[in-house]
């Protein structure tokens, strides 16, 4: 049995938004060496050690291979890094002054996120 651990991105299934997302971010060469939890599936509680089920919906999180958790656009930077087509990018915005700018711009969408999840319909 491998002691490598796998990437792990929590994300919300239920939202139109990130579901669409997800989907690109899965399609990517690399994507089938990550672990795609999605947390609208699964009970009440903890999805994840450490994560609550209402953060995991509220906020983006990925754990890392090290099992550090990062939210925000500091889990998109993580995410990146580990896809090899967007591998650079993650590694540069993961980086300051990038990281500040990157999880200021993802606080900013949680702000309209519930009006864009209310004008994108549901994938089929």
């Amino acid at each position: 049995m491998s002691d490598v651990r796998a990437v792990t991105v929590l994300y919300d299934g239920a939202c139109p938004l990130c579901d669409r997302e997800i989907a690109f971010y899965r399609s990517q060469p690399g994507a089938a060496c990550l672990e795609w939890c999605d947390v609208s599936l699964i009970d009440d509680g903890g999805c994840a050690e450490g994560v609550p089920k209402e953060e995991a919906l509220a906020r983006f999180h990925v754990i890392r291979a090290n099992g550090s958790i990062a939210t925000g656009g500091e889990a998109f930077a993580s995410l990146w890094a580990a896809l090899p087509g967007f591998r650079r990018l993650g590694l540069i915005l993961s980086r300051r002054p990038f990281c500040w700018f990157v999880n200021w711009s993802y606080d900013v969408f949680l702000l309209v996120r519930p009006w864009l999840q209310a004008i994108v319909p549901a994938r089929r």
